[in-house]
């Protein structure tokens, strides 16, 4: 019996091993960061929660005066606009995975595309590295490198 259940533990734990490496809780190191234009936040953290073919995602950020914003959003990686709450920029959010490390993720607002990121999971999944492109509230270009330690 103890056997079975080692058998069966070893299993659960391989097959969450192959499944989407960004579930998990990440922090975001703005030392290792670039923002342009800037500022960038203060602290930054992003769950995501395994859903049958996509995640629950929330980014809980703090901005330099202090503010904070909690972002949410389920989306399967089908490519499809799925609603996003708690941004004033945002929403909507298509994803597409590329691999078990890797996906896209297109942002719009009122229907027009804004932005594209990448998200990046290391082979070795400790860290997690997301580009983005696009334009933010102001109109500024954006070209930002957030680099996340999981917890």
């Amino acid at each position: 019996m103890i056997g079975r259940l080692l058998v069966l533990m070893l299993c659960v734990a391989s097959c969450t091993w192959a499944a989407d490496a960004s579930v998990g809780t990440w922090k975001l190191n703005v030392a290792k960061s670039t923002f342009k234009p800037g500022p960038p936040p203060v602290a930054e953290t992003r769950i995501y929660k395994a859903q049958p073919k996509g995640v629950q995602t929330t980014v809980k950020t703090t901005w330099a005066d202090r503010m904070t914003t909690s972002v949410e959003y389920p989306a399967n990686y089908d490519g499809k606009d799925y609603p996003v709450s708690g941004s004033r920029d945002v929403d909507a959010v298509s994803l597409t995975r590329m691999d078990d490390f890797t996906s896209a993720a297109t942002l719009k607002h009122a229907g027009k595309e804004i932005g594209v990121a990448r998200r990046v999971v290391s082979p070795d999944r400790k860290t997690m590295t997301i580009t983005y492109k696009g334009i933010n509230t102001r109109g500024d270009m954006v070209d930002n490198v957030g680099v996340y330690d999981r917890q």
